[in-house]
């Protein structure tokens, strides 16, 4: 039975990455030590981080005035440090347009507690149940401020942020972990991206920071591990770094790199999602929580049955047949088919087969 993994993160990786690693896992590069065993302080692996963070500025088209960091702690500890270092007693505006860019907005308003600044909620769509993205008035984001934080992709909700917004000249800082490399942005658009890789990049563990050059912090923060002037002055080697996520990053990468880059990528993605974005509507037994097409993420695709038992119902009889973790996120139910960079395009096609099948014999 062919298993499909729909998981919203971890999620899945390239066969052609996982079997490089598998093949290299007990000697790599002929070392005789396998790269969990790596010195980060070696040779071969400073030829790992910089390849990786060469393989990622030539992906990104990354300009030369951002430092690119490879962090730990997830997205979240980035909810921290980017006020911690960024805000600098100034306003810092704030667009909530799904669960995760409140949590965002809530540890901002938790920070200025304790240190002075202004987080502001510039535009949200949590009244409904954010089944859109919201609206920004540009006319209200004082030039002077700190930054505009947006999240480019809603992995719980489903929606998506392409066009961006008009920031009044104000730094933007986005949350692009579930859409990093599976929708070409251009990055001198962005003040800061910042990015958890175990979605399009590799296994949880490491973060991404890219970061522009004028908004590094001038004055020490709160914490060196938090401060990102610190960390790019090591070279993202302040302290034992994720050596083994960073070496996975790199051959996903590589993996990106050889089917094209991010531009071919979002081709790709665009026909995987759009098979079943065109299903859905045609169908008048399942439907999207997502109000408006615009808004439609290409990575995480939410939809529903007509009622919850049915939801539940096709949750079980999907895990049965091999497509495993689709079930919605709890805060918004139904089913979730999380179609990331390296999700197969034949893993959708199977699965329309199945919702045909199980629409049938459930209309």
């Amino acid at each position: 039975m062919t298993i499909y993994n729909f998981s919203a993160g971890p999620a899945v990786l390239p066969k052609p990455v996982l079997e490089k690693a598998q093949a290299e896992f007990l000697d790599y590069s002929q070392s005789g030590m396998s790269v969990m065993e790596l010195s980060h302080r070696s040779k071969e692996f400073d030829d790992i981080i910089k390849e990786a963070e060469q393989l990622l500025r030539d992906l990104m088209k990354i300009p030369d005035n951002y430092k690119v960091l490879f962090l730990q702690g997830g997205a979240s500890t980035q909810f921290s440090m980017i006020p911690l270092n960024l805000a600098k007693g100034g306003k810092a505006y704030y667009v909530v347009a799904g669960s995760w860019g409140k949590k965002a907005y809530t540890e901002a308003v938790k920070l200025s507690k304790t240190i002075p600044f202004e987080p502001i909620l510039l535009a949200s769509s949590e009244e409904t149940v954010y089944d859109h993205i919201p609206q920004i008035d540009s006319s209200q984001i004082d030039a002077d401020a700190s930054y505009v934080h947006i999240t480019t992709n809603n992995t719980i909700e489903g929606t998506a942020i392409y066009d961006l917004p008009e920031t009044n000249g104000v730094p933007l800082v986005a949350d692009m972990s579930s859409n990093i490399l599976a929708v070409d942005y251009n990055v001198a658009d962005f003040g800061l991206i910042y990015a958890g890789a175990q979605k399009n990049i590799g296994p949880a563990g490491v973060t991404i920071v890219i970061i522009r050059d004028d908004l590094l912090n001038e004055e020490p923060v709160l914490s060196s591990m938090l401060d990102y002037s610190i960390q790019a002055e090591s070279q993202s080697l302040y302290n034992t770094p994720p050596t083994f996520g960073i070496y996975m990053a790199k051959l996903v990468f590589e993996w990106v790199k050889e089917l094209g880059g991010v531009a071919e990528m979002e081709k790709i993605n665009r026909e995987k999602s759009d098979l079943l974005y065109d299903f859905i509507e045609a169908s008048d037994f399942y439907t999207s929580p997502v109000k408006n097409k615009a808004d439609r993420s290409v990575a995480n695709i939410p939809f529903v049955t007509p009622n919850k038992d049915l939801d539940a119902k096709f949750v079980s009889e999907a895990g049965a047949l091999g497509f495993k973790n689709i079930k919605g996120h709890r805060s918004v139910g139904g089913m979730r088919a999380s179609l990331y960079n390296a999700f197969p395009r034949q893993g959708v096609l199977d699965l329309l087969d199945f919702m045909k099948t199980f629409e049938a014999e459930n209309q």
